[in-house]
């Protein structure tokens, strides 16, 4: 798959609910995952396929997604592009909903995802 190939998936799959199916598909088995703050309490950083499923898992548990909007992928050359994450959500313990912004920038080697940095404010 070329950069703009995964970059249209990986938003389509995003938009349509498809983020956990797309994972093996687009995702290198090495890719690192990169927060900007420790949300779950397990470092910043997860390393390898089956860590990044783990923090998809917490998310879709966590919360609901009740509204927002992701953009069409900003291409970076042939090995980046970011995506822009303007959601609402719902956390399903305690029904607080809150608003989320935050770009993603994907790095792209040998046809896969091989790192993803998400950027949000921490305070």
């Amino acid at each position: 798959m070329t950069l703009n190939d995964i970059a249209a998936e990986l938003v389509a799959g995003c938009r349509e609910n498809r983020a956990m199916e797309n994972l093996d598909k687009l995702y290198a088995a090495d890719a690192v995952s990169v927060e900007a703050s420790d949300p779950m309490g397990m470092g910043r950083e997860a390393h390898g396929l089956e860590a990044i499923k783990g923090k998809h898992t917490w998310w879709d548990s966590t919360f609901e997604l009740i509204g927002g909007d992701i953009s069409d992928p900003y291409p970076h050359g042939d090995d980046r592009f970011a995506v822009r994450f303007e959601v609402k959500t719902r956390n399903k313990e305690t029904g607080e909903v809150s608003e989320m912004d935050e770009v993603a920038v994907y790095h792209v080697a040998d046809g896969k995802i091989v790192r993803e940095e998400f950027f949000y404010p921490t305070g």
